[in-house]
């Protein structure tokens, strides 16, 4: 598997942990950038939701709870890598993307 693969496992394990209820089993993860300069690796990643309300958990009053996840992902991913990362998440609806076979499959779910 690629690192952009596991980058994606690393922050889907930090939601798990730190949200609850149907939260984490609505979410998907994607890379959009992953670029390694000389000091540091610059990732990009966007969190889709199915729903609007599901994003406004995520981010947390004043992006507390956006800021938290995205501090734990970093420490572990920086682990994983071996070296200093910048992590920058994004949270996006993607309208009940589990019932879309084209999201799924964009996603990397197999199709039917």
């Amino acid at each position: 598997r690629s690192q952009r693969f596991f980058v994606s496992e690393i922050i889907r394990e930090k939601i798990l942990l730190n949200f609850s209820q149907e939260i984490p089993y609505s979410t998907e993860v994607t890379v959009e950038a992953f670029q390694e300069e000389e000091r540091l690796t610059r990732i990009s990643a966007v969190i889709h939701v199915s729903r609007e309300s599901q994003k406004g958990i995520l981010l947390g009053h004043h992006g507390s709870a956006i800021r938290k996840l995205g501090t734990d992902a970093r420490k572990d991913i920086e682990v994983f890598l071996g070296r200093h990362i910048y992590l920058e998440l994004r949270v996006k609806v993607s309208k009940d993307w589990r019932e879309d076979e084209r999201a799924l499959r964009r996603f990397g779910y197999p199709g039917d």
